[in-house]
This record gives C-alpha cells, structure tokens and sequence, in this order.
C-alpha cells in the first residue's frame, strides 16, 4: 500500500498545529519527523519535544528520522516522546542490531535509513530484522535539494530482499514531488516523504490530494 509522509522540515514551525491537521485531513497516513545533530549533518532540528507536541495535535503515527551520529542514546527519548517507528542511519556509530533490539523492546517500528553513497548490499542482512529501510534520493540535512535519481537503483535489491510477502515497506525521502514520485514507485517504493512538494505550495492539503492521484493512476 503507498503512503504518504509529510515532513514537517518545511513546514511553519509558527503553526505547526494547523500545517499537520491541513494535511490530516487531506489523507495524509504518517507525520515524518526529521532530528538532526549538527554533526552527523551540517544542520539541527528537531527533537523528542516536538514529536510529543504533535502525539497531542495528530493521531497520525510519527515517523522519527534520527540523522544523528549516535543514534541509541536518543531511542528512549523519542519513543517515550510518542514515535510510532523509529529510522537510524546505517552510516551512523550506534550498533545497528543494538538499536534494532532497543526499538523491539518498546515494540515499535523498525526502520534503517540508506545516505545516497551507501549501497543497498551495507543494510541486506538487517532487511528480516526491520519493518522498513529508508532509501534517502537527497544527501540528508536540507530540504529542498535536486531529486537524485541514481538511487532508486538500490530499490529493486531491497524489495528483492524483503522476499515475495510484501512485508517490507521502502521509503524514499529527498526531493520527491509529483515530477519523481512516480519513478520512485515503479522502481519499488511504498512510503514517500514529501516537504517542500506539499508545504512549499499554497495549499499543502491539495499537494497531499494531488500525490496521491499520481500514485492511484499506478496501482494499489
């Protein structure tokens, strides 16, 4: 099933309430949290307050994006914060199966995110593992850079790992909007991360409704 995922980098942080309800209602299925270091990238965003800031404006899951340089410290405040499911960079210094078990403790989602440099083959052995790899088509940090379309190459290999069940979700983050969202499906992709795409326009909730055509025209 495809699903999309607002981010909330672009949003208007001054009313950040009203940005996540305008796209609740226009059928968004998740709120994706970026949280940065300053370190791992070269910028500094969110954090667990605001996650439990949205838990009380939003029934929708928080989908938390630690772009961090040690990520396991961090897993126990988001999750106690109100995040549904939970990504770590593979780049990152944290044990991956160390976070993946923390994250199992609490029973919540699994993901691991993939920068555009690292192949698919780094994360293979962890696909049984998790509910979802995140396939990152910008270099992590900024929004609003050139889609990068070379990465959707790494797709097939994951989805192709995941086995026949369907079980694993794909998600790409990084310049997707309705010239991309398209390509990144067809290559294998289930979960889109859209900033700039559904908050940079006018009506964030029609940029929601607009996405999600494109993707009915492709299939279930």
């Amino acid at each position: 099933m495809f699903k999309i995922a607002p981010s909330i980098l672009s949003a208007d942080f001054g009313q950040l309430a009203e940005e996540v309800r305008r796209v609740e209602e226009a059928g968004a299925d998740q709120i994706h949290v970026d949280v940065m270091d300053g370190h791992f990238v070269d910028n500094i965003s969110l954090g667990p307050a605001v996650v439990a800031a949205l838990r009380r404006s939003t029934r929708l899951p928080r989908d938390g994006h630690l772009m961090i340089t040690n990520p396991l410290p961090y897993l126990e405040p988001s999750a106690r914060a109100g995040a549904g499911h939970i990504s770590f960079h593979i780049e990152s210094e944290s044990d991956p199966r160390e976070c993946i078990r923390r994250l199992r403790e609490r029973k919540l989602g699994v993901g691991v995110a993939l920068s555009p440099d690292t192949p698919a083959q780094r994360v293979v052995e962890l696909v049984p593992l998790v509910d979802m790899i995140l396939v990152m088509t910008v270099y992590p940090g900024f929004g609003g850079q050139e889609f990068l379309a070379y990465t959707l190459e790494k797709i097939p290999v994951l989805r192709a790992a995941g086995g026949t069940g369907g079980r694993l979700d794909i998600e790409v983050d990084g310049g997707i909007g309705p010239s991309t969202i398209r390509d990144a499906a067809r290559a294998g992709a289930n979960v889109f991360v859209a900033g700039n795409s559904i908050y940079g326009r006018p009506d964030p909730g029609g940029a929601v409704r607009e996405l999600r055509e494109l993707l009915r025209r492709i299939g279930p």
